[in-house]
């Protein structure tokens, strides 16, 4: 059984808590009255599909568009269009036939988020002013020019912060929340050693 198949059942710890705070926001502009408000989902989505991918190729397991969608919750039809543009980058390799599959086209730790951002978004900008508002006083005369400034220096943090992180990065981080979860489940199967966890707690 493949990791994706897992996945489908129950999300990697990893996505869990980006997707409660996903539901959380856009619940929250949903009682704001933003029902229209649209989020760009292809930056997450084709970060999930990579790091499967390396944890398929880590753990010697076949990997299909199919098993992709399934973790996803998404049409196969979807995944298959990222798969273009991240195939077209060198990030993965997708071969076709009964023994073909899904592999990483580099090491996990030559493939940064930014690289697969970059990927999948293109040119897009992260925010762009309104070219609606009119010029009734200084705000909204200049606000066009003073909200580029702000989007740019967002811009650039953001891809750095990006450019600073490869899947390499994220199997580890994986690894590590795995590891609490599975620690945090002995300990409340075990009521000595949590109660002896928590005094160690106290005393540090």
């Amino acid at each position: 059984m493949s990791v994706i198949c897992r996945c489908a059942r129950s999300p990697a710890p990893l996505y869990r808590g980006l997707f409660c705070h996903l539901t959380a926001g856009l619940d929250c502009w949903a009682r704001l009255g933003y029902k229209n408000f649209m989020i760009d989902t292809r930056f997450p989505t084709a970060f999930q599909m990579v790091l499967t991918v390396a944890v398929n190729n880590r753990d010697g397991l076949r990997c299909t568009s199919f098993e992709l969608a399934a973790g996803l919750g998404s049409n196969p039809s979807f995944v298959r269009k990222l798969l273009v543009p991240l195939s077209q980058s060198g990030i993965l390799i997708s071969s076709a036939g009964k023994n073909g599959g899904i592999r990483l086209g580099r090491s996990t730790s030559e493939i940064t988020l930014h690289d697969i951002y970059s990927s999948v978004i293109f040119d897009k900008r992260l925010w762009a002013a309104r070219d609606d508002v009119p010029c009734r006083c200084p705000v909204s005369t200049h606000i066009a020019a003073l909200f580029e400034c702000v989007a740019r220096r967002a811009e650039f943090a953001v891809m750095g912060a990006l450019s600073g992180l490869t899947i390499a990065d994220a199997l580890r981080q994986l690894r590590e929340i795995e590891q609490q979860e599975l620690q945090a489940a002995d300990l409340t199967g075990c009521p000595q050693a949590a109660a002896a966890k928590s005094l160690e707690t106290l005393q540090s």
